[in-house]
């Protein structure tokens, strides 16, 4: 080793140490948030009994302090697909840091963003080009933005309670008031009901249309677009010279039992679809828009509009490889089919207690998508229970199944959406038989325990106590 390389090791090598930084001062991460991050969230979490500590984590399960194991029903909300820390995800992030690539020099073609692409375009064969971006909410803001190019018109039409992303264009076809309230003006966007093709067809007489960006399977409430009704819309929307977006962030990616939960329908062919979430392998923020040749050749029409649409982290090699190596395990470890078999097994043992349990109204949803909806019981002594926690704040009960699921079985789920009786499950891809043996174990406890009128029912004074407190 020579002089220089000996003097220049140190100033390399530097003096930050992450592993220590955390021991140092992991004990403070509720203090650090309600500092300097959203002062509610660890507000809300004390409330609700969810301010654990977790140390580690693997697949579908992670342990706290105490060495607990919990099982995760939530995936991040859907970014963890392959679980936590895959070991084919993890070696090829390992790979491409090691590679040390001319990334991101903007001014060159890498070959990772269009290998990905091409592997992304084997599951969407009428599709033919892809761009990448960061997130979700990207992939949405790309997909209006090509489309009101590509047709030339202002409008996109959305539904009833969707959900495409936070940021201002995407929140214009957000079908809830409760995240859009407080940031108007937005674009002027219309909301039609899902499986409505009558008012659909209303709103594309006008002329102004340029598409229906739509969720097969609505994150709030876990409510599926009725058979035939997306190639029924697609159908009146290429009628009327409009596109068909398919919102895929969280559906997509094997969650529903198919890659793609547009493909339970036949002959359903989406001008633009959005992916997010899952491709990350849950490291690396990765959202990508699919779309036809014709739309991206019309938005990218010349040299000039080359930089029209882009991002400044889209495609980054960190990203593409973890996309990479996720459609590898997902084709490796036969994910989507796997899937489907343990996702009907979940789902059908939890149907079959809604005969057992007067509270629990509706079991939906496909693949590891799963909503189940309580509703108004039968019996007096239930029925007045229910309704002095309706009569505080919608939602409060399912909220009461999530607290002791996760303080007494160690099982992580939540609520499907603000005052909504659901709760929506939607675990890592990679859960087994086990897994389900376990929630549906806990889950009938919890049951058991609302109908004899246990602790559950102490914990929905404290709710409604909150709730009014609140108003």
């Amino acid at each position: 080793m020579t002089t220089a390389e000996s003097a220049s090791e140190p100033s390399q090598a530097g003096k930050f140490d992450l592993a220590a930084l955390l021991a140092e001062r992991g004990a403070e991460r509720y203090e650090l948030h309600n500092r300097y991050l959203n002062p509610q969230l660890p507000r809300m979490l004390h409330t609700i009994g969810f301010d654990k500590v977790y140390e580690r984590a693997e697949g579908a399960h992670f342990w706290d302090a105490e060495g607990n194991d919990h099982l995760d029903m939530l995936a991040g909300f859907g970014v963890m697909g392959l679980g936590r820390h895959h070991p084919v995800v993890r070696k090829a992030l390992h790979d491409v840091l090691d590679l040390s690539l001319a990334d991101l020099t903007r001014f060159d073609c890498q070959p990772l963003p269009g290998l990905l692409a091409e592997r992304l375009l084997v599951h969407s064969p009428h599709l033919d080009r892809v761009f990448f971006g960061n997130s979700g909410t990207e992939a949405v803001e790309g997909a209006l933005k090509f489309a009101r190019y590509a047709t030339g018109r202002p409008r996109v039409l959305y539904c009833d309670h969707a959900f495409h992303g936070l940021t201002t264009g995407a929140l214009s076809v957000n079908g809830e008031s409760g995240f859009r309230d407080g940031f108007a003006p937005l674009l002027p966007d219309t909301a039609v009901p899902l499986g409505d093709l009558d008012a659909l067809e209303r709103e594309l007489r006008r002329g102004d249309v340029a598409a229906l960006i739509v969720e097969p399977i609505q994150g709030k409430g876990v409510h599926e677009a009725p058979p035939g009704y997306l190639r029924a819309a697609q159908d009146l929307l290429h009628r009327h010279k409009a596109l068909l977006i398919a919102d895929e962030v969280q559906t997509g990616l094997g969650r529903t039992g198919d890659f793609y939960a547009y493909q339970h329908e036949e002959g359903v062919e989406p001008d633009l679809v959005c992916v997010a979430k899952a491709l990350s392998g849950g490291y690396v923020p990765v959202g990508a828009t699919l779309g036809k040749d014709w739309i991206f050749r019309k938005v990218f029409s010349s040299m000039d509009r080359v930089l029209v649409h882009s991002a400044s982290f889209g495609a980054n090699a960190q990203a593409m490889a973890a996309g990479l190596a996720v459609l590898s395990v997902m084709e490796d470890e036969q994910i989507v089919a796997h899937v489907r078999g343990v996702g009907e097994l979940l789902r059908t043992r939890l149907a079959a207690l809604t005969d057992r349990y007067e509270l629990l109204a509706d079991v939906r949803g496909r693949g590891l998508m799963i909503g189940i909806e309580f509703g108004r019981p039968r019996s007096l002594k239930l029925r007045s229970r229910w309704a002095m926690l309706q009569a505080a704040r919608k939602g409060l009960f399912a909220q009461m199944v999530v607290v002791p699921l996760l303080q007494r079985h160690r099982i992580l789920t939540q609520v499907s959406g603000d005052h909504l009786e659901v709760i929506k499950l939607i675990p890592p891809l990679i859960v087994d038989e086990g897994d389900v043996d376990r929630f549906v174990d806990a889950f009938t406890a919890v049951m058991d325990d609302a109908v004899e009128g246990g602790l559950i029912w102490d914990f929905g004074r404290t709710l409604v106590k909150q709730a009014v407190a609140n108003r």
